[in-house]
């Protein structure tokens, strides 16, 4: 199970699908908000928001890598090069990307990156 989730948030290789594309990106957002709510609790409190702000740090860089892998492997599953992930980072395509890399079903049975979705190469 460990090795399923590292290769999910962390992988490259593989196909991934739209649920799971979805709900691990759903994760990462929910993970980054907890994060910065507990900083701007602890500072709104007067208190030392060190800690707080370092996971959050730690969070938002990992789940920037975990964005880009997922990007990656839900690409793969339309069969296309993973380089197109990039859009994910432009500001208003980002948003439609997402919302088609949600919506549109992949290549249906294998293509080059994979026989299956949901698991690596």
């Amino acid at each position: 199970m460990a090795n399923q989730f590292a290769w999910l948030f962390f992988g490259l290789s593989g196909r991934v699908s739209r649920a799971a594309y979805f709900l691990a990106g759903l994760l990462l957002a929910v993970v980054q908000a907890f994060f910065l709510y507990r900083t701007i609790m602890a500072q709104d409190a007067g208190l030392d928001a060190s800690a707080w702000e370092a996971a959050f740090v730690i969070a938002f860089f990992a789940s920037l890598w975990s964005n880009v892998a997922l990007g990656v492997k839900r690409l793969h599953d339309f069969d296309k090069p993973g380089i197109m992930a990039a859009a994910l980072f432009i500001p208003v395509v980002s948003i439609i990307a997402f919302v088609a890399l949600c919506l549109f079903p992949g290549t249906p049975g294998p293509n080059q990156y994979g026989a299956i979705t949901n698991a690596p190469k």
